[in-house]
């Protein structure tokens, strides 16, 4: 028991030491831009095909064009309104922010290596620009199981897999 645990940590250790050695990390990434965009797709978009992840994140990066919305990746997806709680710590309120899982009193911790790691990669490729926008500038989505107040307001582009996206 104890060397297959020994076992699956080395291997652990040395997947994330290979994909962190392979990741092209540019300056634009000083803010932790791919760290940000990965939690993004990992808590929004780990169920759906890669299509449905890079739509997920290009709807971030569009909404970083905008003017509408902060002008970072880490200033989107955090992008709440937040308060002060009984511990002094400045608190997102919950379901009071632009991305359920950052305000859902859950925690941001990823659990699953594999789609952590999956959602690394793709994140830094997008921030990268390496894929185009598949989203035709759409800034925002939902699940197709809900409809957002504001989901009538705006014009739908597409559905891929479960998400609906609109501009």
């Amino acid at each position: 028991m104890k060397m297959r645990f020994i076992t699956f940590i080395g291997g652990a250790i040395l997947g994330f030491v290979v994909g962190a050695m392979s990741q092209n990390v540019q300056a634009s990434d000083e803010n932790g831009d791919t760290f940000c965009m990965a939690q993004n797709i990992y808590f929004e978009s780990a169920n759906q095909p890669l299509a449905g992840k890079i739509a997920v994140a290009q709807v971030v990066l569009n909404r970083v064009d905008s003017v509408d919305y902060p002008d970072t990746v880490c200033g989107v997806i955090y992008d709440s309104k937040y308060f002060i709680n009984w511990k002094g710590t400045l608190t997102p309120k919950r379901n009071m922010c632009q991305f359920s899982w950052f305000c859902d009193g859950k925690s941001d911790v990823p659990v699953d290596s594999a789609t952590w790691l999956l959602s690394l990669h793709i994140a830094r490729d997008v921030v990268q620009g390496r894929y185009g926008d598949i989203t035709e500038g759409s800034t925002h989505y939902h699940a197709t199981s809900v409809h957002p107040y504001w989901a009538d307001s705006l014009t739908e582009v597409a559905t891929i897999d479960q998400h609906i996206f609109y501009k």
